[in-house]
């Protein structure tokens, strides 16, 4: 298992979103490390090769069924002691040497673009996050979603409006690059699955055949 700071000036630190899931993971929390339908539908679709991002990951079962399929993974998230909970179960699972833990505010976390095959995330939204998280996925990659719809601020009134999904996202907001596979509304929430169209693969150079000279005799 290897951890992974934020990058200067962009860790967590005092962060409300920290302190908010951390005093919910603190009380008392047992994970299910069930992994999401989503991450388990994406998982097993053909993608290009390479690999996984989950954002928001909190204590995952998607980070362990990618890493058991053989994925190397990288889980992101606000809250250390999800993380920590995370790393336990892959430790005990042997899957640690394939899980790279990085504990950061996802508005501020910037790896290499176009550097996974996979990028999850169903648990947050923030429209800001999803713009630079589709610029993480590579080529031929997969790119899966989900969030709160603006309904759900009816019966969860406690939700903030940047929080939910404006009618049409995410997939409004995807490169003009992906194809969307899919959209749908479930429940109180959205999914949405798209893929980053492949590289196109250059014609190879035929050369054109010798031609032997011939010589002209007058």
């Amino acid at each position: 298992m290897s951890s992974e700071p934020a990058g200067a000036g962009s860790g967590p630190g005092d962060h409300a979103d920290r302190l908010r899931w951390n005093a919910k993971y603190a009380a008392g929390f047992v994970p299910s490390f069930v992994p999401h339908p989503l991450a388990v539908r994406v998982l097993s679709m053909d993608r290009s090769d390479g690999p996984v991002a989950e954002l928001a990951c909190g204590p995952s079962g998607a980070a362990l069924l990618a890493a058991a399929n053989g994925c190397q993974v990288t889980a992101v998230d606000v809250s250390d002691i999800a993380l920590g909970m995370l790393g336990d179960k892959a430790r005990r699972h042997g899957l640690d040497h394939l899980i790279t833990l990085v504990h950061a505010d996802l508005s501020a976390w910037r790896p290499e673009p176009r550097s996974y095959a996979v990028v999850l995330c169903t648990g947050f939204w923030e429209s800001a996050v999803f713009t630079a998280a589709a610029e993480l996925v590579a080529s031929g990659g997969l790119l899966a979603w989900e969030a709160f719809t603006a309904q759900a601020r009816r019966s969860r009134p406690s939700l903030q409006a940047d929080w939910c999904l404006a009618p049409s996202e995410p997939a409004s907001l995807l490169p003009p690059d992906f194809t969307l596979l899919d959209q749908h509304d479930r429940g109180l929430k959205r999914q949405m699955l798209a893929r980053r169209a492949p590289t196109a693969t250059p014609e190879p150079h035929v050369p054109l055949p010798t031609m032997p000279t011939v010589a002209l005799r007058l």
